[in-house]
């Protein structure tokens, strides 16, 4: 007995580290991006009072000259290749004012919004706790899949770190870092960002294709979405061995993996002579779907690592407790142990147990 309450303490020391961890992380990613978008109306107002300085200074005298530039005139260049007749492409600044306008600030405004609701949920309700323990365990994540999820993960928060320090790393590590020491900053995550990449890409593929069989909703999904997974009505609504969320948080990984993936193999292999305008669109499409992907990411992290107890134990150990199985997957649950369901959807009165294997 006493074997087993050293084992517990153990366990729940680990399960109190990796919690600390996760939220540390979603502290760090959280606070340069209030930040940003605190400070965006302030950056507005000093590009608006720059623009009207720049309206009080005479004509510039070679402005049709820059004009015909812009407009795409073809001159001579000594230089072969693709667009080497382009001086100036006007969609560099189309793809710049996109970028720093629209995803940057919206894209900040989506993660703040789902770190608030995920704060508000967590103040509000607190964390869902199971209804009672058994003490027996059933197999749920074999060790393979259990690897494959942890390299992902951690592929993931590094790319989600790096990642956001090259989108608003200018507006706000600078103030706090200095131009120099954002310099050190950007020359070491940019060359983490893009070897992380591939690594990334090959086990984000290997997930889907893994688990793409049983992300299809069935009709009990429908009963969970209503209930919007416990939160109105019946507090435990039935589900297999995925529920609903899980399934929607699958699709958005699915669409937006592969968008992050293409678009970011187009980023990483400029060589391939791809054109400025399709490396541009590249870069818009790789950073929204990043940021939204991190967005959705955020309560995937807080309902696996804190906000729903027995879920990490699942992960780390490869097994859950029965009560978590019967509250969180019943169909799963019965699924496992053998149990029959008559037509209405109700456990059989002769249903059989039968002990997983």
């Amino acid at each position: 007995m006493r074997v087993k309450e050293i084992k517990g303490k153990r366990r729940k020391r680990l399960y109190v580290a990796l919690t600390a961890i996760a939220l540390g992380l979603l502290l760090a990613m959280a606070l340069p991006l209030t930040g940003y978008v605190l400070h965006s109306a302030g950056l507005v107002q000093v590009a608006q009072a720059q623009d009207a300085d720049d309206e009080d200074e005479a004509v510039n005298p070679r402005a049709e000259y820059w004009r015909a530039v812009r407009g795409g005139v073809e001159g001579y260049s000594a230089v072969s290749g693709q667009e080497t007749g382009v001086l100036i492409q006007n969609g560099g600044q189309k793809w710049r004012e996109t970028r720093n306008g629209p995803v940057s600030f919206f894209g900040a405004s989506l993660i703040i919004a789902v770190l608030v609701a995920i704060a508000a949920k967590h103040i509000v309700r607190g964390r869902d706790n199971l209804d009672s323990r058994t003490g027996r365990t059933i197999a749920r994540w074999p060790a393979f899949e259990r690897a494959l999820h942890w390299y992902v993960a951690v592929l993931f928060i590094i790319l989600a770190i790096t990642g956001l320090s090259l989108m608003f790393g200018r507006a706000m590590l600078i103030p706090l870092l200095g131009k120099e020491g954002f310099a050190v900053w950007a020359q070491f995550t940019k060359p983490v960002h893009d070897y992380v990449a591939l690594p990334f890409a090959a086990g984000l593929i290997l997930t889907l294709l893994i688990y793409m069989r049983k992300m299809f909703l069935q009709s009990h999904d429908f009963v969970w979405l209503k209930s919007v997974g416990g939160l109105i009505g019946e507090r435990h609504p039935p589900s297999g061995f995925f529920n609903a969320g899980e399934k929607i948080f699958f699709w958005l990984l699915f669409f937006c993996g592969i968008a992050i993936v293409v678009s970011g193999f187009y980023l990483l292999f400029p060589n391939f002579g791809w054109e400025r305008d399709a490396m541009q669109l590249s870069h818009i499409v790789h950073s929204a779907s990043g940021v939204f992907l991190i967005a959705v990411s955020l309560g995937h992290i807080y309902l696996g690592s804190f906000g729903v107890e027995g879920a990490l134990e699942g992960m780390v150990t490869g097994a859950v407790d029965e009560g978590f199985a019967k509250e969180h997957h019943i169909l799963w649950y019965e699924e496992v142990k053998g149990i029959a369901r008559t037509e209405e959807g109700s456990p059989a009165p002769d249903a059989t147990t039968v002990t997983p294997t």
